[in-house]
């Protein structure tokens, strides 16, 4: 077996447990560390075999998953937004529910809150972002659109009032505090002279726009590298992870994130763009479920995709600083979306002036 977890006793004997209570006859036979992305969670790829005694076939692989050692984000902490212990960990939480609406997430094999552990099923090795760079990138995109639209609508009016995400809002206060490290680390490093008081106002501005848009649940970390594809006879599938940090916010944000996250331009044209937003509306407008006309929602899409790049911006700097490479490369990216937006309005003039062309 890989040592890929520090000869981990206690780890390794965990595993074999997980995998005997879950998949009776059944035993690790190799184990490789997956890449994390800026989170505390770690994550391995675990191959099964049967035992001669076996009543079935596992499956091939499984996902552990360390859950690291919060429940929150750092956002949620920070701003106290959620004042009372959890019962158990939010991703239990949320596929539970997202599962008993039919949103493709992962099964639970097993789960360990004590020790905060998971065995989880597989997924699979292509990212929706690889997969539509291979192929049809409008098609892929709408298939996730179609998840998106079940946690947006079902999601929202199946949600117990009490669930977390229910109690934590993409609101005003979010919006700006997410937008601070902009401030911080973003205009240090892009342009260390500009007016921090004029571009604070404007992003004052922006948060509160923001906060006043009608909420959904929200998945909130919706994009091509969080979605899987899986292909059934030849048909592609989209499987959801990441999804415990889900709250409500603009049904645009999750959009923004997705067409817009990294370096999707390198994928999505305008025009596919548009075409994946039009599929949205139309798919709320057939739902009688549409809160806004549609240049209202193409104004809130225009402004979550101003504050994902400029939140984007300035944490993947932060990051960079802290020894977290690999993210400046999307710095470019993140540029190039806040500028195509700011080139189309005539309000942020401190931010158009600060970035720039």
């Amino acid at each position: 077996m890989a040592d890929t977890i520090n000869n981990d006793a206690a780890l390794m004997s965990w595993l074999r447990m997980a995998i005997a209570r879950a998949f009776a006859g059944a035993q690790p036979s190799d184990l490789t560390a997956l890449k994390g992305d800026a989170s505390g969670r770690r994550f391995w790829r675990v191959a099964l075999t049967a035992l001669p005694t076996a009543a079935a076939a596992p499956p091939a692989t499984a996902i552990v998953v360390d859950l690291g050692p919060e429940d929150l984000p750092l956002y949620a902490r920070a701003l106290e937004l959620v004042p009372t212990p959890l019962v158990e960990p939010p991703w239990l939480t949320l596929q539970r529910f997202f599962s008993a609406i039919n949103v493709a997430v992962p099964q639970v094999y097993f789960a360990d809150c004590a020790t905060r552990r998971l065995l989880v099923e597989d997924v699979g090795e292509l990212p929706l972002f690889d997969a539509a760079a291979r192929g049809d990138a409008a098609d892929l995109f709408r298939l996730a659109v179609d998840q998106l639209i079940l946690i947006h609508g079902r999601g929202t009016a199946e949600l117990p009032p009490d669930a977390l995400p229910a109690r934590i809002a993409y609101d005003e206060r979010l919006f700006r505090w997410e937008l601070e490290q902009f401030l911080e680390f973003g205009l240090s490093a892009l342009r260390p002279g500009a007016d921090k008081a004029a571009l604070g106002a404007e992003l004052d501005y922006l948060a509160a726009r923001l906060g006043r848009l009608p909420r959904v649940l929200s998945h909130r970390d919706y994009h091509g590298h969080n979605l899987f594809v899986q292909f059934r006879s030849g048909e592609p599938r989209i499987r959801v992870i990441d999804f415990q940090d889900a709250l409500m916010a603009p049904a645009a944000q999750d959009l923004a994130v997705l067409l817009t996250t990294r370096d999707t331009s390198r994928l999505l044209t305008p025009r596919i763009e548009q075409r994946v937003l039009d599929y949205y509306y139309g798919a709320q407008v057939r739902r009688q479920a549409a809160t806004m006309s549609y240049d209202d929602f193409v104004e809130s899409y225009r402004l979550c995709v101003l504050q994902h790049a400029l939140k984007v911006i300035g944490r993947f700097l932060y990051l960079e600083g802290e020894g977290r490479r690999g993210y400046v490369q999307y710095i470019p990216y993140a540029l190039g979306q806040a500028r195509r937006i700011l080139r189309e309005r005539a309000d942020f003039r401190a931010l158009r002036a600060a970035l720039g062309d």
